[in-house]
C-alpha cells in the first residue's frame, strides 16, 4: 500500500486526490489538507436544502460534493485528514462499511491519545471525547472497484463560518447554530490549550495506521495523474453532479388535480433523510409514481439509493403495510449497507407515522 503524504493541496485537489485514486484501484493512505478552505456536502445531501448557497458563493467558499455519505462539513488547513483506499477484493481489509469504521477507527483514537487525548469512537461515524464532544467525524463508500474510508484530525476549528453556511429556516436561530457547534464540537487546540505540531501530527497518524494497514511504501502524485485528477475535479464542478437536480422538485413539477407533492423529513441515528414523493391519487393510499431520497446518511453501494431503495417504492400504494415489506427486504440484503438506518426510519421519513 502505498502513502502519500501530500501536506496542503488546492483546495478542491485536495479532496479529489482520493476519487480519483479509488477511480485507478490504486491502495493508499492519504494525508492532506486543503491550501484555502472549502465547504463539502455528502453525496446523497441536497445542495440547495443543505447550505447557504447565498453566502457561499459571496464569501468565494468553492463548495465540493463528495462521493462518501454524511452531511455538511467546512474543510481548512487546519484539518488534517485521512483517506483510505483499498481494493474491495482485498480481504485484508474490512469488507463491510461497519467493519471499516471498528478497524480504521483506532489509529486516529490512538493518535489523539498521544497527544493525551482520550477519544473512542461513537456510532454512527464520530470521534469523540471523554466528555462526549466530537473531535472528528468519518465516512465511507464503494468507488470504482475500492472501499474509501475518510476521516479528520481537527486541530482547530472555524466555528464562525461553519454557522453561517448553514441553511436555517430563520436567521435568528444562526446564534443558536454558532452555540451549539462550540458546544458539542472540539479540537485539539482547545483540548490542549496550544495548536499542535502539524508535522508531528501527520507523523503520529501515520505511525498508528501502519500498525494496522502494514507497511507503506512512500510516494508522489505523477504529473500524469494530477492531469487525470484535475480532469475529474472539472467533472464533479458540472452543475448537474454538484447540485445533482432530479425530477421530484418543486420547481421542476406542474401541479394538477389527482397529482401531490409530499415532503417528508426524519432524523434517523444515521443521519438526516428527507423525501419528496410524486403521488397519483389521494395523499394516503395514492400510488408513488416518483421518489427523491436525500440527507446526510451513508449508504453502500451508493448507486443502490435509485437504482434499489427508490426504486423498490416507486409504483407502491402510498400504505404503510404496502411499502413496509419492500423496504425491509431492501434494508436487510446483505450487499446493502446504511448504518444507523432502519425500515422504520425510511417509513417515517415517509411521512407514515403511526
Amino acid at each position: 500500500m502505498y502513502l502519500f503524504n501530500l501536506d496542503r493541496m488546492p483546495d478542491l485537489l485536495s479532496m479529489v486526490i482520493f476519487h480519483e485514486l479509488a477511480r485507478e484501484g490504486v491502495e493508499a493512505l492519504v494525508i492532506v489538507s486543503p491550501e484555502k478552505p472549502l465547504i463539502s456536502i455528502g453525496y446523497f445531501q441536497d445542495a440547495h436544502q443543505e447550505v447557504d448557497l447565498d453566502y457561499i458563493k459571496s464569501s468565494g467558499l468553492p463548495l465540493f460534493r463528495r462521493e462518501v455519505g454524511g452531511g455538511t462539513t467546512y474543510l481548512d488547513e487546519n484539518q488534517i485528514f485521512y483517506q483510505v483506499i483499498y481494493s474491495r477484493k482485498n480481504k485484508r481489509f474490512p469488507q463491510t462499511i461497519r467493519q471499516a469504521y471498528e478497524v480504521l477507527s483506532e489509529p486516529p483514537c490512538r493518535a489523539h491519545e498521544r497527544f493525551g487525548i482520550k477519544v473512542r469512537f461513537r456510532e454512527v461515524n464520530d470521534l469523540v471525547t471523554e466528555d462526549g464532544r466530537k473531535i472528528g467525524g468519518e465516512g465511507g463508500a464503494d468507488i470504482g472497484e475500492c472501499m474509501v474510508f475518510v476521516g479528520s484530525m481537527l486541530m482547530d476549528f472555524d466555528y464562525q463560518t461553519m454557522s453561517r453556511v448553514a441553511k436555517i429556516p430563520d436567521e435568528k436561530w444562526r446564534d443558536k447554530v454558532y452555540k451549539s457547534l462550540e458546544e458539542n464540537l472540539t479540537t485539539m487546540r482547545r483540548e490542549l490549550g496550544e495548536l499542535p505540531n502539524r508535522k508531528e501530527v501527520q507523523e503520529i497518524l501515520i505511525a498508528e495506521f501502519q500498525k494496522v494497514l502494514g507497511p507503506l511504501e512512500k510516494a508522489e502524485l505523477t504529473p500524469d495523474f494530477l492531469r487525470r485528477a484535475r480532469e475529474l475535479e472539472r467533472q464533479m464542478q458540472k452543475p448537474e453532479f454538484l447540485f445533482g437536480k432530479r425530477k421530484g422538485e418543486v420547481d421542476s413539477l406542474k401541479i394538477k388535480s389527482g397529482l401531490n407533492l409530499i415532503f417528508g423529513q426524519h432524523k434517523a441515528r444515521g443521519g438526516l433523510i428527507r423525501t419528496i414523493q410524486e403521488v397519483e391519487g389521494p395523499s394516503l393510499g395514492g400510488t408513488i409514481q416518483d421518489l427523491s431520497i436525500s440527507g446526510d446518511f451513508t449508504l453502500i453501494p451508493r448507486k443502490s439509493l435509485r437504482e434499489g431503495l427508490e426504486r423498490s417504492i416507486i409504483g407502491t400504494r402510498r400504505e404503510k403495510y404496502e411499502l413496509f415489506p419492500r423496504i425491509a427486504q431492501f434494508m436487510e440484503s446483505k450487499d446493502k449497507e446504511m448504518p444507523g438506518v432502519n425500515t422504520e426510519d425510511i417509513i417515517m421519513a415517509l411521512g407514515l407515522k403511526d
